[in-house]
């Protein structure tokens, strides 16, 4: 069976281990990213792997040139059955000292990207009454942090937006799906590339984990959708936390994550900044934080096995009630 998957910002990163993993589960890929370089080796790599590949540079900022990019997918790979928002540039920095242009390029491209990504995709599957869009979201869409009051913002109303999408099919009893994969940090070449006003090289909050971790969970609920995902102990302690205590988040947060998101043993490392413009080449999927990257974890491993891990919760269910009574009896 041909399955046709889009993923946006899948040239690198995040991305482009989600583009490798759905081309190793028999998916079409289309790349989407502004980097002919990265597209073009992404969509290679699809090729590789035995599946159809398909590379289109496109700024998804741009609603006209992402609605453009949907008609040539499903021209040339066929329907469009899985929709990955995934794109996003950054911005370091204490708000006050972020340029306000730059800001709002961060927005145009983090959260409108996501907008135009789920128009175009909807726009197809709803007539079709089949497909499903994942957005890719993050622990920082619950919980804001210092210096990255930008990504934070755009997180946050990619939450509010795919909720109202959400309620809006489900009114019109439509069987198209959403969902929202939250991730927590992960070594990817974001940060070498977004625009920093920080004295050292900026890093993930940590724990950090590989960008394979958070791509194998958007291809688990790829082929078994569910609405929220939370990838990562980080994602879920950060999540849980912000709700029991804003306040001691905001604690937290102050306390720790301006200098928690600085490396200074990583400062003679080039910084590129993508904001307005790709930076050429092929980047792959890892940044420069192999060292400390975690590649798995027992939250993700549930995520991707959770008919097995349901299975393992009834079986010590079944088994401690049927130590309870026998225990009874012999009372």
């Amino acid at each position: 069976m041909t399955r046709v998957a889009v993923v946006t910002g899948g040239s690198a990163g995040l991305g482009r281990a989600t583009v490798r993993e759905l081309a190793a589960r028999g998916w079409d890929v289309a790349v989407l990213a502004r980097g002919q370089e990265g597209v073009d080796a992404a969509a290679a790599e699809v090729e590789a792997a035995g599946r159809r590949g398909l590379a289109v540079a496109v700024d998804v900022s741009d609603r006209q040139a992402v609605e453009a990019a949907a008609d040539r997918i499903e021209r040339e790979l066929g329907p469009i059955d899985l929709w990955v928002n995934g794109v996003m540039v950054g911005v370091f920095g204490k708000f006050l000292d972020t340029a306000p242009e730059d800001f709002e390029r961060a927005l145009h491209v983090t959260y409108l990207g996501f907008v135009n990504g789920t128009r175009a995709a909807l726009s197809r599957m709803v007539p079709r009454g089949r497909g499903h869009v994942i957005q890719v979201g993050s622990a920082l869409g619950f919980r804001g942090i210092p210096l990255q009051a930008a990504y934070c913002g755009a997180k946050h109303a990619i939450v509010g937006f795919t909720e109202s999408v959400v309620s809006e099919l489900r009114e019109q009893g439509s069987k198209v799906r959403v969902s929202r994969v939250d991730m927590p940090a992960l070594n990817t070449p974001q940060f070498q590339w977004v625009k920093s006003k920080l004295p050292h090289h900026p890093q993930p909050v940590a724990p950090i984990y590989q960008p394979e971790v958070g791509a194998r969970s958007i291809a688990a609920v790829a082929e078994r959708p569910r609405s929220r995902t939370w990838v990562g102990e980080s994602t879920v302690y950060t999540i849980l936390g912000n709700r029991i205590s804003g306040r001691f988040a905001d604690w937290y947060a102050a306390k720790t994550l301006v200098s928690g998101q600085q490396a200074p043993d990583k400062d003679g490392l080039e910084m590129r900044d993508n904001l307005y413009e790709p930076v050429p080449g092929d980047h792959g999927a890892h940044g420069v934080f192999d060292d400390s990257a975690h590649a798995w974890s027992p939250q993700t491993w549930w995520v991707e096995h959770r008919r097995v891990g349901n299975g393992i919760i009834g079986a010590v269910l079944g088994a401690a009630g049927a130590v309870a009574l026998v225990a009874g009896r012999r009372r």
